[in-house]
């Protein structure tokens, strides 16, 4: 898309006001808004803002920083009113010097993607970000009352959760994400949307834009949408299980193999190689919160083990069934993943994994199919050599400060920022006395 047609759009659909928006190294989305009279300026020029106060961004004393729409991404938010009607263009960040911030989550995925390019591929993702609908409990105080007592893939008529669920998917068709499906998980009041796979620049957006949108149109019905790991003690959490897969830029899926008992290629077994070995550390970034580990137990259908297999739900890498005659549809998916991570880092840190396997032809242990790892004992675990995912956030930060791969796909810009967010999030989670502790220790010490 170019000016004139964006230009032409936003008058078409009666836009008053642009949202620029950017995300910080832990994926909060931040947002520059203006009145659809500075949008020309915008596009020729970049917005100016203020660096030094977003993590990970600028100091004080070298603040001024710009942010480049990337026309591409406009899109109306359908829960604007009509006389304040809003859109979005997503933005990539610049110094001052017309240089790219190193420091911008987006941009460094964005590069990482055009060297990809460069050697011939085209890395496609295709997310499922799982979400819960509370219901408001009182006041200061949350505790957390699902809004409906449906289970995985329920149905009613009736039901108040269908009802938001295809407002949600209305509101996200019209901001140009194909929805594929939704559904209702396993837990009460836990819901899915799922899109078409995409490259996973548009992906990563695709992500985002899901999770605001969830966010507001809730927000609509007076309830709370949370993207929170395991926000229920004792029921499954919330995951973001990703499919992935390298193409050509003629179109075809580089990980089909007609030969392969697995239809998997040579390729297709380095990518799972290198995305098992740098599995531990690049859990720091795809679930990169204190919350994230207590969604990765055993128990709850979220993976624990480092393997793969053909349709084993308990191994970190699934292999989905082929279905005849769709070699585009063979992938990897992973299950580690989960919706509080930055989506831009995440990619960027599976795709730098996948490439080291195939770089340095990483192979693969034996498949574990057939096999449910969480009944295997320890001892059988190790004489398979099945390894843990880290079991809190301070294990996966060491992990990710010992793997130079991860580290240099990050920069050090981003790597710096995001390990002194994680670090302060783990000291005051540790300093915290908690509710847990009081009930427990109080009168028993």
């Amino acid at each position: 898309m170019d000016k004139q047609e964006l230009m032409k759009r936003v008058a078409e659909d009666n836009v008053r006001f642009i949202s620029f928006q950017f995300t910080d190294v832990t994926g909060t989305v931040k947002s520059l808004d203006a009145p659809i009279s500075r949008l020309a300026e915008a596009l020729d020029q970049g917005i100016w803002f203020d660096g030094s106060s977003v993590e990970g961004f600028a100091r004080i004393q070298e603040s001024d920083m710009r942010l480049i729409p990337d026309m591409e991404t406009y899109a109306v938010l359908p829960w604007s009113p009509d006389t304040m009607r809003r859109a979005r263009l997503f933005c990539d960040i610049y110094n001052p010097d017309g240089t790219a911030f190193l420091g911008d989550p987006r941009g460094a995925l964005r590069r990482a993607l055009e060297n990809l390019e460069k050697r011939g591929m085209k890395y496609m993702v295709g997310s499922e970000p799982e979400f819960f609908l509370f219901r408001r409990n009182g006041g200061t105080d949350i505790h957390p009352v699902p809004h409906d007592v449906g289970g995985y893939f329920d149905f009613s008529p009736n039901d108040e959760a269908v009802r938001v669920r295809t407002e949600l998917m209305q509101a996200l068709d019209s901001m140009g994400l194909e929805v594929e499906v939704g559904h209702h998980e396993c837990a009460l009041g836990q819901h899915e949307i799922d899109f078409h796979f995409s490259n996973a620049l548009r992906s990563a957006d695709n992500v985002l834009t899901l999770k605001y949108t969830v966010k507001a149109i809730a927000a609509q019905h007076g309830l709370i949408a949370s993207f929170m790991p395991k926000p229920i003690f004792g029921i499954a959490g919330s995951g973001m299980h990703c499919h992935q897969s390298l193409f050509d830029l003629a179109g075809h899926n580089l990980f089909y193999s007609p030969e392969d008992p697995f239809n998997l290629s040579s390729l297709a077994y380095g990518f799972i190689g290198g995305q098992l070995q740098h599995a531990r550390a690049f859990s720091a970034v795809t679930a990169p919160t204190i919350n994230s580990y207590k969604r990765l137990v055993p128990g709850y259908e979220a993976p624990v083990y480092v393997g793969w297999a053909q349709t084993n739900r308990s191994a970190l890498i699934r292999i989905p069934q082929k279905i005849a005659g769709m070699a585009t549809a063979v992938r990897a998916e992973l299950r580690c993943p989960d919706p509080s991570c930055n989506p831009y880092l995440a990619y960027l840190v599976m795709l730098a994994s996948a490439l080291d396997g195939i770089d340095n032809k990483i192979i693969p242990p034996e498949p574990f199919n057939n096999v449910n790892v969480y009944e295997l004992t320890r001892e059988e675990r190790k004489d398979m050599q099945i390894v843990e995912l880290p079991a809190s956030l301070r294990e996966a930060l060491f992990e990710l400060e010992g793997d130079t791969v991860l580290k240099n796909a990050l920069g050090r810009e981003i790597f710096e920022a995001f390990m002194r967010a994680k670090w302060a999030e783990w000291d005051d989670y540790r300093l915290n006395v908690m509710d847990w502790e009081l009930s427990r220790y109080l009168e028993t010490s």
